[in-house]
């Protein structure tokens, strides 16, 4: 799998872009605020839906401008799909596959895969529980459309039941109503679980095994899973905090609250590993993450590296440059410094100057 161009109108600092890739790895290099990041976005959008900025659409439209468009060709088993979006300021936006349009955006999950590894993935380890649940959602809705579907119902059922916890304020009385959202909050809730669990538990045995090179052997890591509601007792917790959840008029158990740790030796990374290890975790959880979709579509995804290897030490990069082998790669930075050309094959140089790329001895058409 790997994507073979990109058509940007009217998105954020491009007027009209048409870029080719190849299989292999692409740089684009250029001073920041140039629009290379954006190039990635687009990207990550167009497998995804959503901004890793986490950007509403109106924000990517260029300012004097009412709507933005994404064309994304990508070779597949050897044939060759679009993927069309249509992004509006006033309305959702619309997608296309292959020149058919379709009614869920969660249709599109799957079709393309895509990793996305900034200098802010580096502190994940340290950030908040949202952001490891944002990782975690993201990489199960690409990978398990049965996962899509309880995540999605599970959201709206939560949605809902909270609605009816806010009304319940002003009409007690409607609190009878509660145990209907109840029964359909635990029966996706728990497939939710489930499948974190297992997704976790093999993401975990990758995990160690990476680790375990990047540290020469000296750490062990470890990934855990930490449920915030227990399946079993589900229902029965529902029930008893009731009045709590009527009290702060939202629900204040399940897997919307889930979080992971990860732990050196036995020893919390995110509270007491130092900056080192907590880098460390992250790529190593990237690393795996790679693995990872590799095992279940039996395909390689496509790797999107932000401005990532300027945030590592020599001893990083060679290990993340050795684990990026066929596989397509993107890849941000302000000069393709000699690191980089010493130790890995670019098969495509592109320099972006102000929302203009200008390729370096291969064909591009930036009109």
């Amino acid at each position: 799998m790997y994507i073979h161009s990109l058509e940007l109108k009217n998105y954020r600092n491009y007027e009209n872009l048409n870029i080719c890739f190849d299989s292999g790895t692409t740089i684009l290099y250029g001073d920041n605020a140039q629009g290379k990041t954006n190039i990635l976005e687009a990207i990550y959008i167009s497998a995804t839906t959503k901004s890793h900025r986490g950007s509403k659409d109106r924000e990517i439209i260029q300012f004097d401008q009412e709507e933005a468009h994404i064309r994304m060709q990508i070779m597949k088993s050897e044939v060759l799909h679009r993927i069309d979006m249509h992004l509006r300021k006033n309305k959702t936006k619309g997608i296309a596959i292959d020149q058919l349009p379709i009614r869920k955006s969660g249709e599109l999950f799957g079709v393309v895969n895509v990793i996305f590894f900034s200098p802010e993935d580096l502190s994940i380890i340290k950030n908040g529980p949202a952001e490891r649940r944002r990782f975690l959602d993201l990489e199960l809705c690409q990978l398990d459309k049965l996962y899509l579907y309880n995540y999605t119902n599970y959201n709206k059922v939560l949605n809902q039941r909270n609605n009816l916890l806010k009304q319940i304020s002003f009409q007690p009385q409607l609190a009878d109503t509660l145990e209907v959202w109840n029964q359909q909050l635990v029966q996706y809730g728990s497939e939710v679980i489930q499948s974190r669990r297992s997704f976790i538990g093999q993401l975990n045995e990758i995990l160690k095994k990476i680790h375990c090179n990047l540290t020469g052997g000296k750490e062990r890591l470890e990934l855990r899973y930490e449920e915030n509601i227990k399946e079993k007792a589900y229902a029965d917790t529902l029930i008893q905090k009731q009045e709590q959840d009527i009290r702060y008029q939202s629900t204040q158990y399940g897997p919307h609250r889930d979080d992971m740790g990860f732990y050196i030796n036995d020893v919390e990374v995110r509270r007491f590993g130092s900056q080192g290890q907590q880098r460390t975790a992250a790529l190593s959880l990237k690393l795996a993450e790679i693995e990872i979709v590799k095992q279940r579509i039996h395909d390689t995804p496509v790797l999107l590296l932000d401005d990532v290897m300027s945030e590592l030490d020599e001893n990083r990069r060679d290990y993340l440059l050795h684990s990026i082998d066929n596989i397509q790669t993107i890849i941000t930075c302000t000069g393709y410094d000699a690191f980089i050309r010493e130790r890995m094959n670019i098969n495509k140089i592109y320099k972006v100057v102000k929302g203009h790329v200008y390729p370096e001895g291969n064909n591009v058409r930036d009109n």
